[in-house]
């Protein structure tokens, strides 16, 4: 009888612990929308639509780019690109997102960076256009993008 109370006590604090730790853990929170696409020119590069993926946990947020309009001219390692990218804040100001992230890419693959990382706030309402995106490959190579209107459906807004 006393295993059983040792072993029912000790599924009752286990169940505690877990639901005290649910309350207590931070909640994801959201961007709206989560993709949104732009179109871009990217000079000598190219241009055309580019894909935004955007998340978010508490301030820290990502953005990832994907774009068929401009390929790579050579073949690129995982995590070789160096990536800025600026997002105009509604009510000025701008928002930077960086990183070093990038899949291995062969002659002629889309162009893929991210997820790059910021810093938001509550409310934040961040666009493409009137930004710019930098992805500098090798340390000299650099590719400067800018949109060329709107992001659709619409701007990034943060919780």
């Amino acid at each position: 009888m006393r295993g059983k109370r040792i072993g029912t006590g000790a599924s009752l604090v286990a169940g505690a612990l877990a639901v005290c730790g649910l309350a207590f853990a931070p909640t994801a929170a959201a961007v709206a929308p989560g993709t949104a696409t732009v179109n871009a020119d990217c000079g000598s590069w190219g241009g055309g639509e580019a894909s935004l993926t955007a998340t978010q946990s508490g301030t820290s947020a990502t953005v990832t780019i994907s774009t068929s309009a401009v390929t790579a001219p050579v073949a690129l390692g995982q995590d070789s690109l160096v990536s800025e990218l600026t997002l105009v804040k509604a009510g000025g100001g701008t928002t930077v997102f960086k990183g070093t992230k990038n899949p291995a890419m062969a002659v002629g693959d889309a162009l893929r960076v991210g997820p790059l990382t910021g810093t938001v706030a509550s409310g934040d309402s961040l666009e493409a256009y009137g930004g710019t995106l930098k992805v500098t490959a090798f340390g000299f190579i650099t590719i400067t993008c800018k949109a060329t209107g709107p992001q659709a459906p619409g701007p990034f807004v943060f919780d």
